[in-house]
């Protein structure tokens, strides 16, 4: 998913184009991300993927607002004694938020999501969500982002810093 490019005068254009198009990335976004978790559920959870679909208009070039909503899945950690085996539940969450990118530079952006996040496996009731950000385009629609991502649960705290891709289906209004 990321560009793979080995022609010396493509990075010229794609700079070129990251230029003209960066500070416009109003449209339909989808993304994936990846990470480990941090704090309260560390011994729980070993990895976590994720992935979101959402909408940011972009009333100006400087910052962008919409609305995400996604899947977070932690892989449980298996613990072994000599003669047992325990494998605790996957956890998953369905965040549902609001979210504001502002763009410090044509091809760096930072900002957050702030919601509530669903829980979707038994006994797991969700709670208030939230995930600062930052990121760095990597070509006209495409951009490399870095998280920490928190969910405050009644007795802890879901916490993980993930490394994700979101590619940016730009709107008809783009184009114009």
């Amino acid at each position: 998913m990321t560009l793979k490019n080995s022609r010396p005068f493509l990075p010229l254009v794609l700079f070129a184009l990251t230029c003209t198009i960066a500070s416009s990335q109003e449209g339909f976004k989808v993304g994936a991300h990846g990470g480990i978790p941090l704090g309260d559920l560390n011994d729980q959870i070993g990895l976590v993927i994720g992935a979101d679909i959402g909408y940011l208009w972009a009333p100006n070039k400087v910052f962008d607002l919409g609305v995400k909503a996604g899947i977070i899945h932690g892989f449980p950690e298996t613990f072994k004694a000599e003669t047992v085996s325990v494998k605790l539940p996957s956890v998953q969450f369905a965040p549902v938020a609001a979210s504001l990118r502002i763009w410090a530079a044509k091809s760096f952006s930072f900002g957050g999501d702030v919601g509530h996040a669903i829980g979707l496996n038994k006994g797991n009731e969700g709670g208030f969500y939230y995930r600062p950000q930052i990121g760095i385009q990597v070509g006209p629609q495409s951009e490399i982002n870095f998280s920490y991502t928190a969910i405050d649960l009644r007795d802890a705290t879901w916490s993980t810093v993930t490394l994700g891709y979101v590619y940016t289906f730009l709107s008809a209004r783009h184009f114009r």
